[in-house]
């Protein structure tokens, strides 16, 4: 960062601003992947510590994101995409952004050790410690394969989740973490195809800069292959069931087909368009994500009130 990024004042921030700084787009998906975790874990939770833990997850969410913020002041002044956020805009100065990213993360990490457990806590813990120390200090401007790994911090919310509830991880926890973790790369090397010119004048080393965009095609199409059997797999396990097991099959043949056409782009008729395909298939896989959660959701409350089929076979 530089010196006049470190000295911006905050005189005019307002709350806003602060919000903001705390990331709260990717914080709603975070709290709505680890409430999920939460809530199709067996055995139930004291719905007051259920509300206190997901708050303290998204206080770390928080936490991260402020942080990264923090870290990446002086790319995200290049970046059309993140010029407007609070510190290279200079409505929030980085010290208050890192000075709030460390009490949001001792807080949150030691809040939700009181009102759960302390293996949720250390997940918490360790998941803001990968996404800005890990991730945002290390991978993202070091490597193309910084989302891949990367994309490990995004994982770990629904895992948070089922360890608050349970105490414990098990395979459903880590099948969650799997979705999430295999969706991330197409995700956003969807997004990075059509936003490349902002990750090369920033010097971050996207796929689609250092390999170009005809590998990152490539590397969609084979990223949405490996994740279908983890998206239908969670189906056959105790969360999963046939409704889910239909969601899933439905969105990912929808999520290969958007992928299968990516892969056959001339990026003559990419540009031409304005990359129409790829931002279509950047949004829908948020609704991709979404709506498997979602489904997994309605299995829980179906067990809830004996509406579930109970014949449906648990592989895993």
């Amino acid at each position: 960062m530089t010196d006049a990024t470190m000295n911006t004042t905050s005189a005019h921030s307002d709350f806003g601003d602060y919000v903001a700084l705390l990331k709260p787009r990717v914080m709603s998906l975070v709290v709505f992947t680890a409430a999920v975790g939460l809530i199709v874990a067996p055995g139930g939770m004291n719905p007051v510590l259920a509300f206190a833990s997901i708050l303290f997850i998204a206080l770390g969410a928080g936490a991260s994101g402020s942080l990264n913020m923090w870290w990446d002041a002086d790319i995200d002044r290049i970046m059309k995409r993140t010029q407007s956020r609070p510190v290279p805009s200079g409505k929030v100065s980085a010290n208050n952004a890192m000075l709030v990213g460390l009490w949001m993360s001792v807080l949150s990490v030691g809040m939700l050790g009181l009102a759960s457990n302390w293996l949720a806590a250390g997940l918490l813990a360790f998941t803001i410690f990968f996404y800005a120390v890990v991730y945002s200090m290390w991978l993202k401007r070091s490597t193309p394969q910084n989302i891949v790994i990367g994309g490990a911090a995004g994982a770990f919310p629904p895992m948070v989740g089922w360890a608050a509830a349970t105490g414990s991880v098990s395979i459903e926890a880590i099948g969650m973490f799997m979705l999430i973790f295999m969706w991330t790369p197409p995700h956003f090397w969807a997004l990075a195809l059509f936003m490349n010119e902002d990750y090369s004048k920033a010097g971050v080393p996207m796929l689609t800069v250092t390999h170009g965009k005809r590998t990152t095609r490539n590397h969609i199409l084979a990223y949405t292959i490996l994740l279908t059997p983890f998206c239908i797999g969670l189906a056959f396990t105790s969360i999963g069931g046939p409704l889910y097991f239909a969601m899933s099959v439905i969105l990912s043949a929808m999520f290969l087909q958007g992928a299968v056409k990516l892969y056959r782009r001339v990026e003559a008729d990419a540009e031409a368009d304005k990359y129409a395909a790829e931002r279509k298939v950047f949004r829908f896989s948020l609704f991709y994500l979404f709506l498997l959660f979602a489904a997994l959701l309605i299995e829980t409350a179906l067990r809830a009130f004996d509406l579930h089929w109970s014949a449906w076979p648990q592989v895993f």
